[in-house]
């Protein structure tokens, strides 16, 4: 069982096998169709609880959050309806997700793999308070639920590798919404996307701020792939190629 001091403690490096089994199951979810239908609510999750944190920040009143059971979400919040405010919430919902995974990857780089996973129930809590359907109870709950069950009773490993999955699953999972989204707004299936709503905001075609959103996921994914490969296994193979035959 984890304790309260553990938070601040510094874990080990998992093995590698363990970084990559984490990478590879969350790149099945995100590639494989039905896995992804289901897996694709921590995405909305995500993506409107960066809407929220950025009205708030940003001194917009938040009215609340709907997540829907076709992975579909929207925040509500007030104030004034143009501004660099408003500009900053329309964009923070795209790119919360690998910006995220990038924060998570850098925790677990640092070995701070118990704080990752409470700073994830905390972020999920103060948007719980948020929530204005069932729906999105009960997935937060659910997702939250999970991570604590993870957090508070899995060994060592077993939480290292749930930990090293979640910011695998960020980093792949942040560039597919971007790919569906332009889509839809190909087929102009997505009048109000978010893109759509910052090109209305800033005269910016809605297609520079996709090709941004998809900017982000990507040096997001390099940046924090790099930053998950364990330390020793860089210095391993840096020191095994320069190293010469005796």
């Amino acid at each position: 069982m984890t304790e309260f001091s553990d938070l601040w403690e510094a874990q080990a490096d998992p093995d590698l096998w363990i970084v990559a089994a984490a990478a590879v199951l969350a790149l099945f979810l995100v590639a494989y169709g039905p896995a992804w239908r289901v897996s694709r609510n921590v995405v909305t999750i995500a993506h409107e609880g960066g809407h929220a944190l950025v009205a708030l920040l940003t001194g917009r009143k938040l009215d609340g959050i709907r997540l829907h059971s076709d992975t579909s979400g929207v925040t509500v919040s007030r104030g004034r309806p143009d501004g660099a405010g408003m500009v900053l919430t329309a964009l923070a919902g795209y790119v919360a997700p690998p910006l995220l995974g990038l924060l998570f990857a850098w925790l677990l780089e640092v070995g701070r793999i118990t704080l990752m996973l409470w700073f994830s129930l905390a972020l999920l809590a103060g948007m719980l308070v948020m929530i204005r359907n069932v729906f999105g109870v009960v997935s937060v709950l659910t997702t939250g639920g999970i991570v604590f069950a993870v957090s508070w009773f899995a060994p060592t490993d077993v939480q290292a590798a749930f930990a090293y999955f979640g910011a695998s699953f960020l980093l792949l999972a942040g560039a597919r919404p971007v790919v569906e989204l332009q889509r839809l707004r190909a087929r102009h299936q997505a009048p109000s996307s978010d893109a759509d709503q910052l090109a209305q905001l800033t005269g910016v075609p809605g297609l520079v701020w996709v090709f941004a959103f998809g900017l982000v996921a990507l040096v997001s994914l390099v940046l924090g792939g790099k930053l998950m490969i364990p330390a020793e296994t860089v210095e391993t193979s840096y020191f095994g190629w320069y190293t010469p035959s005796s």
